[in-house]
């Protein structure tokens, strides 16, 4: 593991900023570390506000998508909201398709089978438009690159509107919107939002029509939060005020399903990491394990009781599928050890009857063990299909791009992507891939690396501080959580391992240049091997986050360790 201390900005850009918002230099320090130059910047990071966010009219082909979507409406014709089985996916159908709903019944969705269909539009899904009578569809999160798909709807006069965040490839479908801020040709002014943050611009644009305002829709940003913290895109510009804006929405009036979800659990105010561990992968086990069909009837159920129904048997969902990843994993260690792999430039491994819904988490869980891009590959019809994840700095939809002869699709982003290749391709790809990784991975980007904000004492951590640092919040992408070094640091003899497997550590620390504060909880996950550097009062230097603890109701400060050495 290596600890990267973050390049110091420059220092009149520092004093300024400190100056300009009455706070400690330190403080500014971390501010600009995130872009944060100027008041006006740091307004707009502490005080988020809906009138920050853009026009949705900027967006390329607005005006042609909800121009088709209100002759619909007019013509009566059905529309087909179709959408892919993750959060992302699932969030954005039931976004849009609930919004159509308070003002036109003929709407339906449509969440493609992850076995059956794979990912993305289907010509099943287009048969099911076909035979129910659809002359719409409106595809969220996906159909991008779906050209063959739209020309067969086409001549089978069903529309499309594509509303998609995924890079498009050389060609465009034919639809008669595609909303992708992602487009060269789209000058919107900003470029990351998540398939469920485009289906909210375009019920924005919707709304406008309607002489909506922005508070109008804010009991629909519960959906756009959870997809934006599970999807992990930047949290930067709108994310960030979409993010804010859905956090209080999901603390204090929830829709139903996501009231179901948090109900299971025992916490009073949930932030964005709770997202993250709590209500994404409940959301996501549905569409993993069983059909993504229902996630979408808990995030679409107005009435409590039925939602807490939906919510208990994705519950069962969710542990079936921890059972399972954590299975698959250790097949696929295995799988390395068996093949001598253990040295190579990638991670990639098959076995056919691996559970597809899990194959991304799995993907993830190996890079843990060894650090690289990793694709792990399952059976899918008479096709092989993969998930992809990468590590810092590393474009794996690059790397993927430049294999593609081997390939029959692939899509995705930098960090995580999915492709289907046929059997007999697999080896040839394997081989492939690892050259190109081989060429094109810098060394140090193998060494899994934490980067360090600043350094600081004990002394340091106020109750200022962590209110400010509170400000920070929502987390994610391009506002990391910070994390602080510090040295000299010693046990109070407390120090003990914990888990099942003693895999965690659990200490009380204390540093000799902060006499005066008291010992500090700490909790390192995954860092029960390093109980030895800690023990006779040796000294030793940590990286953490400084976390608040909540326990049955009360809150009591705690170091997040990530890594401790001598």
């Amino acid at each position: 593991m290596r600890w990267t201390l973050k390049p110091k900005p420059s220092e009149e850009t520092v004093q300024h900023l400190a100056k300009a918002l009455n706070v400690e230099d330190f403080v500014a320090t971390l501010l600009v570390q995130r872009g944060i130059e100027t008041f006006e910047d740091a307004r707009r990071f502490f005080r988020p506000s809906l009138e920050d966010l853009h026009d949705p009219y900027l967006m390329k082909d607005m005006e042609k998508a909800v121009t088709r979507i209100e002759k619909a409406i007019e013509n009566e014709e059905n529309i087909l909201v179709f959408g892919d089985y993750d959060v992302d996916g699932t969030t954005a159908v039931s976004l849009v398709s609930s919004y159509l709903k308070t003002y036109y019944p003929n709407v339906a969705t449509y969440i493609p089978d992850r076995y059956d269909e794979g990912y993305g539009i289907s010509f099943k899904g287009i048969d099911f438009a076909d035979d129910n009578g659809f002359s719409l569809i409106i595809a969220l999160d996906c159909g991008i690159k779906s050209i063959d798909h739209v020309a067969y709807a086409k001549a089978r006069n069903i529309d499309f509107i594509i509303c998609d965040h995924h890079r498009p490839g050389e060609f465009l479908p034919e639809a008669v919107a595609i909303l992708d801020p992602k487009r060269d040709d789209c000058t919107y002014p900003y470029d990351e939002l998540c398939g469920c943050g485009i289906g909210f611009k375009l019920i924005q644009a919707l709304g406008q029509n309607r002489n909506e305002t922005i508070d109008d829709l804010i009991p629909y940003l519960d959906l756009v939060s959870a997809a934006i913290a599970a999807d992990i895109v930047p949290m930067t510009g709108e994310n960030r005020v979409l993010a804010y804006f859905g956090l209080q929405v999901i603390n204090s009036d929830p829709r139903p399903g996501i009231k179901a979800i948090i109900h299971q659990i025992k916490k009073q105010t949930l932030d964005i990491t709770d997202v993250v561990f709590i209500i994404a992968p409940r959301i996501n086990a549905a569409g993993r394990i069983k059909h993504g069909n229902h996630a979408v009837e808990l995030l679409t159920e107005f009435d409590f009781e039925q939602a807490q129904q939906f919510a208990s048997e994705i519950e069962a969902y969710n542990s079936e599928r921890k059972d399972l990843d954590k299975l698959i994993t250790k097949e696929a260690l295995k799988q390395i050890e068996e093949n001598n792999e253990k040295e190579r430039f990638t991670s990639v491994v098959f076995q056919e009857d691996w559970h597809k819904g899990v194959i991304g988490i799995v993907a993830s869980r190996l890079i843990e063990t060894y650090y690289r891009p990793t694709l792990v590959f399952t059976k899918s019809g008479d096709k092989y299909a993969a998930s992809a994840r990468s590590v810092k700095g590393f474009d794996v939809y690059n790397a993927l791009e430049a294999c593609t002869e081997h390939l029959e699709q692939f899509g995705g982003h930098m960090y995580a992507a999915g492709m289907t290749l046929k059997e007999g391709n697999y080896q040839i790809f394997k081989d492939a891939f690892e050259k190109e990784v081989e060429k094109t991975i810098h060394p140090d980007m193998l060494t899994p690396e934490i980067a360090v904000d600043a350094e600081i004492d004990f002394a340091d951590i106020t109750p200022k501080l962590i209110r400010i640092l509170k400000q920070f919040e929502p987390y994610g992408p391009q506002n990391m959580t910070p994390i602080f070094l510090t040295k000299n640091i010693k046990d109070t003899g407390y120090g003990k391992p914990m888990g099942q497997e003693d895999e965690h550590l659990k200490l009380f620390v204390k540093q000799s240049q902060s006499p005066g504060t008291e010992g500090i909880a700490a909790i390192g996950f995954n860092l029960g091997n390093k109980i030895e550097l800690t023990t006779h009062q040796k000294p030793f230097q940590a990286v953490y986050c400084i976390d608040e603890n909540e326990w049955k109701g009360k809150l009591s400060l705690q170091l997040r360790l990530r890594d401790i050495k001598e």
